[in-house]
């Protein structure tokens, strides 16, 4: 999945080995890729500041803030998707990448051919990513909007002494001639009942 001339995806290549950063950068540019350099963990941070990549490539080694660290930052404070590029492919740092939530894993030195297709698996990983946690985002959003209709729809029967599917009616029918969602008016029903509870205990205690 190489960028189109029109869109190009972004990557933040973070290294300390010059030549390594020139080498990648050849390479993913003829691919047709924007790329964005810095060569510590620092400096990565301050260019994201300005120039938001749709991935970065981080070297674990590197003087002062290591890869790993940058790759927390990314993980808590964004949401940049991130892989590595590491001079060794030992397991447990392999694991550790994978733990971080790494899209992607080369080791150094670099197979030259296998680059941009390493590249771009990471690139489609990530898309992938954040296309099942939107999703996650709206199943939550849906099953908290259908509690709360629920609980609503509970409230209105237990008032008015009518079953389920009259309460609902009314509950749907007054949201519809207000244009409004009903799951928005059965928020603040719930949030009226909590406010008249409220009153209950402070007369009580009178």
């Amino acid at each position: 999945m190489v960028a189109s001339a029109n869109i190009k995806s972004r990557i933040l290549l973070v290294d300390d080995d010059e030549f390594t950063l020139t080498l990648l950068s050849r390479i993913l540019e003829k691919a047709d890729y924007e790329i964005i350099q810095a060569q510590c963990g620092e400096d990565a941070l301050n260019v994201i500041l300005m120039q938001e990549p749709d991935i970065a490539l981080l070297d674990i080694n590197m003087p002062g803030m290591s890869g790993l660290d940058l790759a927390n930052h990314l993980r808590t404070e964004t949401a940049i998707p991130f892989m590595f590029l590491s001079a060794t492919s030992d397991t447990e740092i392999v694991k550790q990448a994978v733990e971080f939530g790494a899209v992607g894993y080369m080791v150094k030195p670099v197979d030259v051919l296998n680059i941009v297709p390493t590249v771009e698996a990471s690139l489609a990983r990530a898309k992938e990513i954040k296309q099942l946690k939107k999703s996650e985002v709206n199943l939550t959003s849906a099953l908290a909007s259908g509690r709360e209709t629920s609980m609503a729809v509970g409230m209105l029967m237990a008032k008015f002494q009518s079953d389920r599917q009259v309460a609902f009616d009314v509950l749907r029918n007054h949201a519809r001639s207000n244009r409004r969602p009903i799951h928005e008016v059965a928020s603040e029903l719930l949030q009226a009942e909590e406010t008249i509870n409220q009153f209950k205990k402070l007369f009580s205690a009178k």
